[in-house]
């Protein structure tokens, strides 16, 4: 059983689970910002080819903080929700948890807003099909 600390739980749906590596991380151990951020950048464009149906890229990244750190050995978890669907994008909000080595503990890491893309087969915008 998880143990999430806080007392708050993931929004979304489990989208990508890693785990941090020594080669993730600096010379103290921490797994590095730019790691974690390209993992949930992954997980939005999973998401985000789903409800596509195809390619999509990504446009922009909101307000990113890093609230706790990871460390080698880490499980890093990201989960995604679909939050706004225009025309030819759509807002992810994306979060980050950290499920710590050996352990049932689970901590919100960092959190954000992704703005997609869906593209043609061309590279150019195409509008987001209607949900199926």
């Amino acid at each position: 059983m998880v143990h999430y600390v806080d007392g708050s739980k993931p929004l979304g749906e489990l989208t990508l689970r890693t785990l941090a590596m020594p080669s993730d991380a600096n010379a103290a151990g921490d797994i590095f910002g730019g790691w974690v951020m390209a993992q949930m950048d992954l997980a939005c464009g999973i998401r985000a080819a789903e409800r596509a149906r195809g390619r999509v890229v990504t446009a922009a990244v909101k307000e990113m903080s890093f609230a706790k750190p990871m460390k080698i050995g880490d499980t890093l978890c990201i989960y995604s929700h679909i939050d706004r669907v225009g025309r030819t994008s759509m807002v992810l909000k994306v979060e980050a948890w950290a499920q710590r080595y050996l352990s049932d503990i689970m901590e919100k890491v960092t959190h954000a807003d992704f703005v997609m893309v869906a593209l043609d087969e061309t590279g150019r915008p195409k509008p987001v099909p209607p949900e199926a």
